[in-house]
């Protein structure tokens, strides 16, 4: 009866959330609220099991993503590297669509994936408008893309950190198994969006100079902050790396 009572509450939920009836969040809260009202997961389980309560590494993870997102979202990087990369694409539909899916691949790794969405897709709408081509086509690369790049590293997406968690992997074991696989499949993702959006690559030369007089510094609007990011995010992956190497040594 509970496996039976927990399978009815998860497709029901499940539906919801895939259809969009509903609000995600009073979903999945009124979904975990039934489970324990009903004593399917104990009380004194949901917020101190470590198999089938709360899993506080992914909670903190996010927060932690969210506050490190929102202070680099401030310095304008995102929008710099995008107006780089139109810039350096002379306006080439394919060339483009790349070099945005290479900038998102890298970042997922460290960001979450979600957010790392979120701070270029609007750089690349407004390119993508100034070339006067569809953006809708690189950002649904950009996605798959952060997806793909998201799975080579620990952090680099919350389903990794609860594997992670329960596996007792470590952010070394992740990168050197997952990594090599994710840069295969990125080159293969790559070669396929050549023929996937194949219809959407039109040249316009006559809009590119929109995109080269476009000044990616004018992007930076706060240089000593970013210059603080960059050395306390270096800071943070290098004590990944070192409690790795010393907890695989130990063991």
């Amino acid at each position: 009866m509970t496996a039976v009572l927990s399978l009815a509450i998860f497709v029901v939920a499940f539906f919801f959330i895939a259809t969009e009836k509903a609000d995600k969040t009073k979903v999945a809260l009124v979904a975990a609220g039934l489970m324990a009202v009903l004593g399917l997961i104990p009380g004194t389980e949901v917020f101190f099991s470590e198999h089938a309560g709360v899993d506080w590494n992914v909670i903190f993870l996010l927060f932690g993503m969210m506050v490190i997102v929102g202070i680099i979202k401030q310095t304008g990087v995102f929008g710099y590297l995008a107006i780089w990369a139109a810039k350096r694409a002379k306006g080439r539909p394919y060339r483009l669509m790349v070099m945005f899916m290479t900038i998102t691949a890298i970042a997922s790794p460290f960001l979450d994936n979600v957010t790392t969405i979120m701070l270029v897709a609007p750089v690349t709408v407004v390119v993508c408008n100034r070339l006067r081509i569809p953006a809708q086509p690189y950002l649904i690369a950009e996605i798959l893309a952060s997806n793909i790049g998201g799975a080579a590293t620990l952090i680099g997406d919350p389903p990794n950190i609860i594997i992670g968690s329960r596996a007792g992997l470590t952010f070394t074991d992740f990168l050197v198994h997952m990594a090599p696989i994710v840069v295969i499949v990125f080159v293969a993702f790559v070669l396929f969006t050549r023929l996937l959006f194949r219809k959407s690559f039109r040249y316009h030369p006559e809009h590119v100079a929109a995109v080269l007089a476009l000044h990616e510094r004018r992007a930076i609007t706060d240089p000593r902050m970013l210059r603080r990011c960059l050395v306390v995010f270096a800071a943070v992956v290098l004590c990944f790396g070192l409690h790795s190497v010393l907890r695989s040594s130990s063991s």
